[in-house]
């Protein structure tokens, strides 16, 4: 298969399953809701919501990185000036290198 292909079906199993993992949730949730969820949902809605979290801690890291890319001023929480950015020791980047640059217009 060409490998543009490969990448639109990887792109969309990825949606797919972004899908079904928030359905999943929300099904999860409602059976919380209505006392109806055994403890294997309530494990289940725990590891979703850990999934869901960390998937949009990594959009935010990527935007983030995009917009200090372009230039743009960003906010970046450090626990020291030494360390890396705190929301990449939480999952959100893919990898814990700090891209290569000065601090200037880090806040």
């Amino acid at each position: 298969m060409p490998e543009n292909i490969n990448k639109t079906m990887d792109q969309a199993l990825c949606y797919t399953i972004g899908k079904v993992t928030m359905e999943k949730l929300a099904s999860c949730m409602s059976k919380m809701q209505d006392d109806t969820a055994t403890s294997e949902d309530r494990q289940l809605a725990t590891l979703l919501q850990e999934i869901t979290a960390l998937a949009k801690n990594r959009l935010s890291v990527a935007a983030n990185e995009s917009e200090f890319s372009q230039g743009r001023e960003v906010w970046v929480e450090r626990t020291a000036q030494s360390h890396f950015p705190h929301i990449r020791l939480h999952g959100g980047a893919l990898e814990d290198n700090p891209l290569q640059r000065s601090n200037e217009g880090l806040r």
